[in-house]
């Protein structure tokens, strides 16, 4: 049967395809006929030579409008090849063919088309599978292989995909997938909310006849369930074959697919060790349509398959990952594991931590002892080196605890907080595709419930028995199995999550000698001796303690409003371990200091307090230094990815006085920091900007993490290379040095307000407001395209009415605005507060508030969304 009309020109141009792509041939088929068959194809002009040649094959029920982006975006640079599969979109309507008989058509067409190789083969879905058999048996023209939610078996431990069991469900599947629309409906329906609207009938156009859907039908019944399948035998031997891929390989995968999850991707990156992977959260099934997966495509073409298809080796791919690890060699000279002063203090009965909430210690040997005998438990129930474990556990000894012993057991900790929320806690639990979950029975229970991670093993809190528990820590700690062998430096140790303040939270990947090279740069920059005890205002920071080697505790307050921590409530937990060190967020401080009354005795001892999170006002710090009389008042400067970077006393902050932006000090010892030009690209050398000039601040130091989890394009555009080679992190914050070297916070990359006269930063702007009385807080956004962006001012005054400002507030707001930064203002709103990160309570979120004043200022009655 002949293959549906082609569309019109103006149905193309409708669908956002240049109708010169378009073009059909007859192919002369393995099976001793001739077919024709329809591509979407775009080269450079006659003039120039392609960077490459890149084959894209579509999967079930898709078409090669599918590829259309990725045509558009690399079609000048590169040949670009997007097939329609015969029986599917308006290629030759036939009957049924087998897995391996379209792994043979997919090789007819490549012959026909001329296309010698190599030739980077990119697939979505089945063609996925197609793609990846055609590359197992042609590797001498491989020059990489990019694959797009698919699979090549189903993973250990799971089902075929339950959706595609239903549609292959005896008479459903003729019904599902010829009789009706429902298959092809139902695919963007997976997808729905993410596909514009003038796509959808593009998606339906090959497939409005019954007749036309035959080959849907034909899909689905050519996947098989068991090993009696036809085709089942040839997926297996493509499967048992892929491992010898040395090609470069990019898994580019939606998150959210209900069909090729996250368990596909893993599954194919163990047997493509070298392969790179993104992840794209909350995209579905259709990411090629979905998310930006041609971008992603064109900068990993650039950094992985060299010009004209001369591939790098698997070797070559996975020497360009490792560029960005440390440069300290592989044996780690002076490393020292975080659980050393631990096995030092293994018999002192010395407090080492203090629960705030309820007051009872632990003694150094007894967290010891349930520290070893935890990861003695975990070893003997399975606990595999590598394996992740997800930490729902709140702010206590358990976690403590816990964390450690997963790290001395070789596992890799993954964390979290509550201060992420709910939604947020579960996609950083889901996205990390966790092998164990330790956390209190309710957490367990909504893990379980929302379906956090499936196939997990569970170990509960305390000591009674939960139901799909494998056992509690207190069953643990009683193992008398041997303790494993410790891990190495270089073993991965933790994925710690970013606070998502300014962007989707994110997993940061940790190794064991990084983790001690940070316990070693805190010891050094403030001088902390085992004579020393911390309290912790900010749970994760209690963490610490036990690698320093001195006691902890974290105070009563709950941690997803750190901002509600009272000044008793502080002063029981310094009591608590007669404490030295304090560390609390900005918003925490702020509040210790309003409902404060006076200075308290509890505080005596307390040498050095610390504040970071967000920039600090210098006036808590001022109050707090009055507070605790006899501590140094200091505010490191750093991020998830990399801390401590700087560090800035309260004396330099009072001795440089105003200044653009918010001073964070000096880099600590064996940091270095690096001003870039302002939006720089992370493909080419980086340069320094002059002192003064400001810019984007990169930062190097021997315990930078090891780069983002699963997601290769933000770790690629994150650590750029300098002229020498040498790998830094791109923090997100802008500012500049200053001619006596200390470093100013000018606020974050993406927050820049692009003028038509230029780029305006908002902390400097937000400084200068927040020095008028009666305004609390203060955000900086622009409105309008960038590059002509307007300046508008919100300000948190506490008043009722939210929208344009006083005439009052406005003025003294211009005033200070141009003193600040000559930068006119072309409005100010008020409104009662301003939204924040749940993490600190401190971060503003500015791209929520320039979409409301947007609306606003459009005359819209809008309510603010937060």
């Amino acid at each position: 049967m002949s293959a549906p009309a082609l569309p019109t020109a103006g149905d193309w141009q409708d669908w956002g395809v240049d109708p010169s792509w378009s073009r059909t041939l007859d192919v002369a088929s393995h099976d001793g006929g001739t077919h024709r068959w329809h591509v979407l194809e775009r080269r450079p002009a006659a003039t120039e030579r392609p960077l490459g040649t890149i084959v894209c094959v579509h999967g079930n029920p898709t078409w090669s409008y599918l590829w259309h982006r990725v045509i558009r975006r690399l079609g000048d640079r590169y040949q670009v090849v997007a097939v329609d599969q015969l029986g599917m979109g308006f290629s030759d309507r036939l009957g049924p063919r087998t897995y391996a008989q379209r792994v043979r058509d997919l090789d007819d067409v490549i012959g026909a088309l001329g296309l010698e190789g190599p030739l980077v083969m990119v697939g979505h879905d089945w063609g996925g599978a197609v793609v990846q058999g055609w590359s197992v048996a042609h590797q001498d023209r491989l020059a990489g292989l990019v694959l797009c939610n698919t699979g090549i078996a189903v993973p250990a431990g799971r089902r075929a995909p339950s959706l595609i069991r239903l549609a292959a469900a005896g008479p459903m599947t003729d019904l599902a997938c010829r009789r009706t629309r429902l298959f092809v409906d139902g695919t963007m329906w997976l997808s729905w909310q993410r596909i514009p609207a003038e796509m959808r009938p593009a998606f339906r156009a090959p497939y409005r006849r019954a007749a036309d859907r035959a080959a849907v039908r034909d899909f689905v019944a050519d996947v098989p369930f068991d090993d009696r399948h036809p085709s089942s035998a040839a997926l297996a031997d493509v499967a048992a074959q892929l491992p010898t891929i040395t090609a470069p390989a990019l898994l580019v995968w939606g998150a959210s697919d209900p069909v090729f999850d996250d368990s596909f991707a893993l599954d194919l990156a163990a047997r493509l060790p070298h392969a790179d992977l993104h992840r794209f959260d909350r995209i579905g099934h259709l990411a090629p349509v979905e998310a930006d997966v041609a971008g992603v495509l064109d900068a990993w073409l650039a950094e992985r398959v060299p010009p004209a298809g001369r591939a790098t080796s698997a070797a070559a791919s996975a020497a360009a990952s490792a560029a960005a690890a440390a440069d300290s060699p592989a044996d780690r000279p002076g490393y020292v594991p975080t659980w050393a002063a631990l096995d030092e203090r293994a018999d002192d009965p010395a407090v080492a931590f203090v629960d705030g909430a309820t007051g009872v210690s632990t003694s150094f040997h007894e967290l010891h002892q349930r520290v070893m005998g935890i990861a003695r438990g975990l070893s003997e129930l399975g606990l595999r080196p590598g394996e992740r474990v997800a930490m729902l556990v709140p702010p206590s000894v358990d976690l403590v605890a816990a964390v450690y012993a997963v790290w001395r057991a070789g596992g890799v900790t993954v964390v979290a907080d509550r201060g992420l929320g709910l939604g947020g806690l579960g996609r950083a639990v889901r996205g990390a595709r966790v092998d164990w979950v330790i956390g209190a029975p309710e957490a367990l229970a909504a893990a379980r419930a929302l379906r956090w991670a499936p196939g997990a093993y569970r170990v509960s809190t305390g000591s009674k028995p939960v139901m799909g528990a494998v056992a509690t820590l207190d069953d643990l700690v009683r193992s008398a199995a041997v303790l494993p062998p410790a891990p190495m430096p270089d073993d991965p140790a933790a994925v710690l999550y970013t606070s998502g303040a300014t962007g989707p939270a994110k997993g940061v990947r940790y190794r064991h000698h990084q983790l001690a090279a940070q316990r070693d740069a805190l010891a050094a920059t403030y001088g902390i001796t085992r004579d020393d005890r911390l309290v912790a205002a900010f749970a994760p920071f209690a963490l610490y303690g036990p690698a320093l080697g001195i006691a902890s505790t974290i105070p009563d307050v709950d941690v997803t409003k750190p901002g509600t921590l009272t000044a008793a409530a502080l002063a029981t937990a310094c009591e608590s371990v007669d404490a030295t060190i304090v560390f609390a967020s900005p918003a925490a401080l702020a509040n210790v200091v309003r409902t404060s009354t006076g200075v308290d005795q509890r505080f005596s001892r307390v040498r050095l307090a610390l504040s970071a999170g967000a920039p600090v006002p210098v006036a808590t710090l001022r109050a707090t230094a009055a507070l605790m009389p006899a501590a140094e008042l200091h505010t490191p400067y750093g991020m998830t990815e990399c801390l401590p970077v700087a560090d800035v006393p309260l004396a330099t902050i009072d001795a440089v006085g105003h200044g653009r932006g918010v001073c964070v000090g000096r880099p600590v010892p064996g940091a270095e920091v690096f001003v870039a030009p302002l939006g720089f690209d992370a493909a080419t050398a980086v340069v320094a900007v002059p002192p003064g000039t400001t810019g984007e601040v990169l930062v190097r130091t021997p315990w930078l993490s090891d780069g983002y989890d699963r997601r290769w394009a933000i770790e690629r555009d994150a650590r750029p290379l300098d002229a020498a080679g040498r790998r830094w992190h791109r923090s997100g914050d802008v500012g500049h040095v200053d001619a006596d070297g200390l470093l100013w916070i000018e606020g974050r990359s993406v927050h820049v307000v692009h003028t038509d006269r230029g780029p305006v930063t908002p902390v400097p702007v937000e400084v200068a407001v927040e020095r008028i009385d009666g305004i609390v807080r203060s955000a900086a956004v622009g409105v309008g395209p960038v590059g002509c962006q307007v300046l508008v001012v919100v300000v948190e005054t506490g008043a009722d009415a939210d929208g344009l400002a006083p005439a009052s507030i406005a003025a003294s707001v211009r005033d200070a605005v141009r003193d600040a930064v000559s930068q006119p203002v072309a409005a100010v709103l008020q409104v009662g507060t301003l939204p924040v990160d749940i993490r600190h309570n401190t971060k503003i979120d500015r791209t929520l508030v320039a979409t409301w004043a947007e609306r606003v200022l459009s005359g819209e009655r809008a309510k603010r969304p937060w």
